[in-house]
């Protein structure tokens, strides 16, 4: 059997506060397989956002172990985990992070070039004509309305073909429009590159669209669900 994507032993959190010590996660172990969909959801407060910057080397667990494609993230310093996020994983946020002195194309394409890829432009243009935004290329992100950002944040992430896709909450700053444009096009390239996507939601339908809902609560897990047969059948439709 082949080595999970994401893998964590009792993956602990434990943030510095004011009055001490915040317990934020508390012993997490979740193995996710290669081309899994998982939707980690829960009340706010609940270590979801805490959890995915975990699996992004973003936040370094304060106990376990949390590996990445067989690498353990908890023994790599700074240097070597943005290496390892570069090659091998898409972040994208609620808000978008987008540079705003950068147009739609430059914003998708730099990090391309600093990765040493000498098709960047290309690549980045092709990227976000797949999101629908071919006549929006050149545009300044304060040109682009909130959904045509997270567009961008999206064919950003995706533009390096990562082997993992993680989403903090993607659909959240958008209207109900947009944001099932956006939860279309998360899974169409989860569908089209073949990567293990991971996000946190709120959204009820966005988590109904996974393959596994991992329930979280004060830092743990409190449960997990499959997909059934019907939810799978009618996601790929």
């Amino acid at each position: 059997m082949s080595e999970p994507v994401l893998s964590l032993r009792d993956a602990r959190l434990t943030l510095q506060g004011n009055a001490g010590p915040v317990d934020i996660l508390r012993g997490i172990s979740l193995d996710v397989e290669q081309g899994q969909s998982v939707g980690l959801v829960g009340p706010s407060g609940s270590g979801k956002s805490s959890l995915l910057m975990l699996m992004g080397g973003l936040e370094r667990a304060t106990g376990g172990e949390v590996k990445a494609l067989g690498h353990d993230l908890t023994t790599m310093n700074e240097d070597a985990l943005a290496r390892f996020r570069r090659g091998n994983m898409g972040v994208v946020f609620q808000s978008f992070h987008l540079i705003p002195t950068m147009t739609a194309l430059e914003n998708v394409a730099t990090p391309l070039e600093l990765a040493g890829r000498a098709d960047a432009f290309e690549r980045a243009e092709a990227e976000l004509t797949a999101m629908g935004l071919g006549p929006r290329l050149h545009h300044y992100p304060a040109q682009l309305s909130g959904g045509e950002q997270q567009r961008v944040a999206l064919a950003r992430a995706a533009a390096p073909r990562p082997a993992i896709l993680l989403a903090d909450e993607p659909t959240g700053n958008l209207d109900g429009v947009n944001g099932q444009a956006i939860m279309d096009l998360l899974f169409d390239l989860r569908d089209r590159h073949g990567a293990t996507l991971v996000l946190v939601t709120h959204a009820p339908e966005l988590a109904a669209r996974c393959d596994r809902v991992v329930q979280l609560r004060d830092g743990q897990i409190e449960g997990e669900t499959q997909a059934t047969p019907s939810r799978t059948t009618e996601a790929a439709q």
